[in-house]
């Protein structure tokens, strides 16, 4: 049995990192969307963000998340933070296979990402508030979205993989289709 998986949560907390190395471990292709969305718009997020609006680019972010879906065999999917912000992009994700949150409070996330220039929507004079406006509106999402979530706040990548093999394994022996949200 091939493992489909996406990972969701806020800016920096980790999906990138974490999904290449545990895509890496599975033997499965690993889908960075944000870098596939970068591919298809020819520019980076934050320019395309700059030029053509939110709205615009979520209408893109929502396709091409729906075309990556339909990949065939295992993956390893890391979202956009924004990603879970339509009900239809959290329907793709939850049918595409397990989901987990990789949750990261606000402070921790900005100690990670605070000299970052390249996430447009902390692109502002306090990056902590946004952050945490930002996760007071996406939690619940992320959430309702996932099928586990994950702690991401001091354990190295390598644990956090390791956390998250054992849900994967978990979920494969017991296939909880809709299971409740659990953290290891």
């Amino acid at each position: 049995m091939q493992i489909r998986c996406a990972l969701v949560g806020m800016p920096g907390s980790g999906k990138s990192t974490v999904g290449r190395q545990l895509a890496h471990r599975l033997g499965v292709a690993f889908v960075d969307l944000d870098h596939r969305l970068e591919q298809v718009i020819g520019t980076t997020i934050r320019s395309y963000f700059e030029t053509e609006g939110e709205e615009r680019f979520r209408d893109l972010e929502a396709r091409v998340l729906a075309e990556v879906a339909q990949q065939p065999g295992g993956l390893v999917l890391s979202t956009g933070g924004g990603a879970v912000l339509r009900p239809e992009n959290r329907e793709v994700l939850r049918r595409m296979g397990t989901v987990l949150y990789l949750r990261a409070s606000p402070d921790e996330i900005y100690k990670r990402v605070r000299h970052d220039r390249t996430r447009p929507l902390l692109q502002v004079g306090n990056p902590l508030e946004r952050l945490r406006e930002l996760y007071g509106q996406r939690d619940r999402l992320y959430r309702e979205t996932a099928h586990y979530v994950i702690e991401t706040g001091r354990p190295t990548v390598n644990t956090l993989v390791n956390m998250i093999m054992m849900q994967l394994e978990m979920a494969a022996s017991a296939q909880p289709a809709t299971a409740p949200t659990a953290t290891p």
